[in-house]
């Protein structure tokens, strides 16, 4: 096993793979001056005040002090450099075509009676308009479960898409789009096989017109809690409606599609130095090989790609992917200077334990969960795609809000890489979880899917570990396996990106 990984040959840091002592000689010339915490960083040559510390070939920041070769860097040593500008990027300079081959073209999944890509999984999706009908849909729902769902075993599950918005907020207000976007794509999801169904209060200012549309709002479709007699009247009605359209969904049965009939996201969180070495990168070959095969993997977390646009920049197909990209970025600088921030606020103290110093070199290890595929789009928050191959979608880096902006575009499964760990799972769609280091699948055998952590030890290579990361998708997207978080029914509450105000 390696001691250190040094990215690029003119990289002036390493990272430690196991906790190093001092005293350890990792090059000759090079001894560590103190102990080195996992995953941290090792000056490799003396640095100079304000000398630049380099990792994957780019400026992390710039030496508050003098830093010493051996020395520890840590997170308090670095000034953070400058963003890079958006005007004129260089645009289509990086278009690779050499993209891995996938094993399989192929995958079972549930055709989309709407039209677009297929279902993973076929499920009872329960809309609400406001969050005040939460505690009477969820007694529902488990009703549903206990007397109905037993009745037709080709459905899976019942999904209530429980919120805090629809009320109580400035539904005209310009940024109000964004939310409402949101759930209005995740009403018409893939794994909900095209059966609407909504429950509203009644005097919300998020009405069921503006959720899923005049045509739609009709008694077949939409129970109103304020025209229920009761409890009892509440759960009759949302019974009733329900298993009529489980009736529809029981009809419903995997075939084999293709993979241009696949939406997957990629997501980041609690992340590590580790994460741009061997978990990201791994996802992102096998989002390549997704994309070769005629797929569609989505990228996301704007801070977390913000510094490294310039890359992102190079792989646009064209000027109007380029500038739409540009005006996203512009769009969320301005939200963070507004709240008196910038994207140095993304890091957490996790992050910084991890041995990630600043949100430059998040990001850079961020962006590798993007392959190296060509840019063929870019979405606003919550949006759905009109191309195949990869697309960034602009969200929040939370994973809580990233993971239902994913979900509103379409994906049908996500994958999610960390190396701190953490048991996110959404409801409505598989997550698998995979880990930068060895240490955390050997902590959570039992919640993480695959540890990509050998490709840090040097154990296994990025290719190696990003072809098991593509079986396990087309397993899981195909209903023959599920991510462990999904066995458990481990989710989180749905938090819709609210960038407008609330009154």
């Amino acid at each position: 096993m390696r001691a250190y990984v040094q990215i690029k040959p003119e990289d002036n840091v390493a990272i430690a793979v196991q906790e190093l002592p001092q005293g350890t000689e990792l090059m000759p010339g090079v001894v560590t001056l103190s102990v080195i915490p996992q995953a941290h960083k090792i000056a490799l040559v003396d640095i100079l005040k304000d000398g630049a510390i380099i990792r994957y070939g780019v400026i992390l920041g710039y030496a508050i002090d003098p830093i010493a070769k051996g020395q520890w860097i840590n997170e308090h040593m670095l000034r953070l450099p400058t963003p890079p500008s958006l005007d004129d990027m260089p645009f289509g300079t990086n278009l690779r075509t050499d993209l891995p081959e996938p094993p399989v073209r192929t995958w079972m999944g549930y055709r989309n009676p709407e039209g677009g890509y297929g279902g993973t999984r076929n499920f009872l999706g329960i809309q609400t308009t406001v969050q005040c009908v939460e505690g009477t849909l969820n007694v529902a729902t488990e009703r549903i479960r206990r007397e109905l769902l037993p009745k037709y075993p080709h459905v899976d599950d019942v999904v209530a898409i429980n919120h805090a918005y629809g009320c109580g907020v400035a539904i005209n207000a310009p940024e109000a789009k964004v939310p409402i976007r949101a759930l209005r794509n995740i009403c018409h999801h893939p794994n909900f096989g095209g059966q609407l169904m909504v429950v509203s209060l009644g005097c919300e200012k998020l009405t069921a017109d503006m959720l899923v549309g005049p045509e739609n709002n009709t008694p077949e479709n939409v129970v109103v809690l304020q025209e229920c007699r009761g409890f009892e009247g509440c759960m009759q009605a949302i019974l009733t409606m329900a298993e009529k359209k489980l009736k529809i969904l029981n009809e419903r049965r995997r075939e084999e599609l293709p993979l241009s009939d696949l939406l997957i996201g990629m997501q980041c969180g609690g992340s590590d130095a580790f994460s741009g070495v061997s978990a990201n990168p791994s996802a992102g070959y096998a989002a390549d090989m997704i994309v070769q095969g005629g797929g569609t993997v989505l990228f996301s977390e704007v801070t977390e790609v913000r510094d490294g646009v310039h890359f992102i920049a190079e792989r646009c197909v064209s000027a109007e992917v380029r500038d739409k990209l540009a005006a996203e970025m512009r769009w969320y600088d301005n939200y963070l200077s507004e709240a008196n921030v910038d994207r140095s606020a993304n890091p957490t103290p996790g992050n910084k334990k991890g041995g990630l110093s600043n949100i430059v070199e998040k990001a850079m290890g961020s962006i590798a969960k993007s392959g190296t595929s060509p840019i063929v789009e870019v979405l606003s928050p919550a949006e759905r795609p009109t191309k195949h191959g990869e697309i960034f979608a602009a969200t929040p880096a939370s994973d809580i809000v990233c993971g239902p902006c994913q979900m509103a575009s379409g994906i049908g499964l996500q994958v999610f890489m960390t190396g701190r760990g953490t048991p996110y799972n959404l409801a409505a769609v598989p997550v698998i979880k995979v880990c930068s280091r060895n240490e955390l699948k050997e902590q959570w055998p039992d919640i993480i899917d695959i540890s990509a952590g050998a490709v840090a030890t040097g154990e296994k290579t990025i290719a190696e570990v990003g072809t098991e990361i593509f079986n396990k998708i087309i397993a899981c997207a195909s209903g023959q396996d599920q991510p462990f978080a999904e066995k458990y029914g481990m989710h989180n509450y749905l938090c819709i990106f609210n960038p407008a105000p609330i009154t």
